[in-house]
């Protein structure tokens, strides 16, 4: 029987979760507005998109760190007032203050998104990867807020500015939520011996197949979040419907989050649904990007589905492939460190390529050609393997079974 502990936490971590994504996808839509009214080039306006992916990369690795001396609990709890203040600050008429919020709420969501998988698994070890599933889908839920009520929220609100920083009330309610119905523990979720440093995990050629994986398919997720509506724009659509493509692609995660773990289980480990999200995830791709437009239904389809499988799996991965909660704590550092670090390329890249004259249909086959190279870290990845220090030394054990 599920305690009513289990069941709170579980209802925490989705209110959370709805907070981790609407800071990135909110901005897509309006990314055209922009370059308009705050005269951004497009290299500029993929510094706008790199940034939070970018401060995600580099503060995830101290929310371990943050957590042994101040506990999960209350580290969490700072992480969503600082996403709260730069939601705000992003919007205020002051010079440079869109990229410093951006980078402020990046280096929210890195702290926050690792805390969470490793309070999954100390929580509800037993569940914690079908539990990492509803958690993905509540991320993608708030990623489908924020692209398809971004322009919505402007008309309403008459202005970009008072958008974005509307999503701020969100991440202010999720704070009250969480402060006052937080798991109490005497204990941090991420313990650690003195002994056992985080960075001993680099050794282990484990680790880096589950952060290349994690960072390829983040830095497809970001660039979408960062790009695909103005990307569409570029194809013909209106501001408003390309933002609703990209909502209705997000949705469709929804779905994809919550199963991919069902999926994984049902096999002898979970390279063939690994492979299965990325194959979706190209084809969705090419459907928006390269194939007629009347192919936009079933390519925004296919891309929600992809990613939000392929990113569900991921998160999975960090538990999947450890023995506890101090070691999933970690390798959700190190992993989500240096592969948000990685994805944050992706972005940029985009703007890049943009400004130097390439057209949908050539970033659309750099985008394949990156999920294929993916495909290889997946097969890599989805063995069934895992960490563990039981013994006192830590080693790559073989299993049977992932669950």
């Amino acid at each position: 029987m599920v305690s009513r502990r289990s069941i709170t936490f579980i209802l925490l971590m989705v209110v959370v979760g709805l907070n981790l994504r609407p800071a990135m996808s909110s901005v897509a839509p309006l990314l055209t507005r922009l370059q308009e009214t705050a005269g951004l080039s497009a290299t500029a306006a993929g510094l706008l998109t790199t940034l939070p992916v970018l401060f995600l990369g580099l503060f995830a690795p101290l929310a371990p760190i943050l957590a042994k001396h101040f506990g999960s609990e209350r580290t969490l709890s700072a992480a969503l007032i600082l996403l709260a203040a730069g939601l705000i600050l992003r919007g205020l008429p002051l010079p440079g203050v869109l990229f410093v919020g951006s980078a402020m709420a990046g280096a929210a969501i890195g702290i926050g998104g690792t805390l969470l998988p490793a309070l999954v698994k100390r929580e509800l070890p037993d569940s914690a990867d079908l539990l990492t599933g509803l958690y993905t889908m509540a991320l993608c839920l708030g990623g489908a807020l924020g692209a398809g009520l971004s322009v919505p929220l402007t008309q309403l609100l008459g202005s970009w500015q008072a958008s974005l920083m509307s999503w701020s009330l969100l991440s202010l309610f999720a704070l009250l939520v969480w402060h006052f119905n937080m798991p109490r523990t005497s204990s941090s979720a991420l313990p650690a011996p003195a002994n056992s440093g985080t960075l001993r995990l680099l050794k282990l050629p484990l680790t880096w197949h589950v952060m290349l994986f994690m960072g390829l398919q983040s830095s497809m997720a970001y660039i979408v979040f960062g790009w695909l509506p103005t990307l569409l724009v570029y194809r013909g659509y209106n501001e408003a419907d390309a933002g609703w493509t990209m909502a209705v692609s997000i949705m469709c995660q929804l779905a994809s989050a919550l199963g991919a773990p069902w999926l994984a289980r049902m096999g002898r480990d979970q390279r063939p649904a690994l492979l299965l999200v990325l194959l979706s995830t190209g084809l969705g791709l090419w459907m928006l990007l390269i194939a007629p437009l009347v192919w936009k239904w079933p390519g925004a389809a296919l891309l929600g589905i992809g990613q939000g499988g392929s990113f569900s799996l991921a998160l999975s991965l960090l538990v999947l492939r450890t023995a506890n909660s101090r070691l999933a704590g970690q390798l959700s550092g190190l992993v989500q460190g240096g592969g948000y670090t990685l994805a944050a390329l992706g972005p940029f890249g985009v703007g890049v390529l943009l400004q130097a004259g390439a057209d949908t249909g050539n970033i659309a086959w750099v985008l394949i050609v990156l999920i294929t190279l993916c495909c290889g870290f997946a097969l890599l990845a989805g063995r069934n393997q895992r960490l563990d220090d039981q013994t006192g030394k830590l080693q790559v054990q073989r299993i049977t079974r992932s669950y």
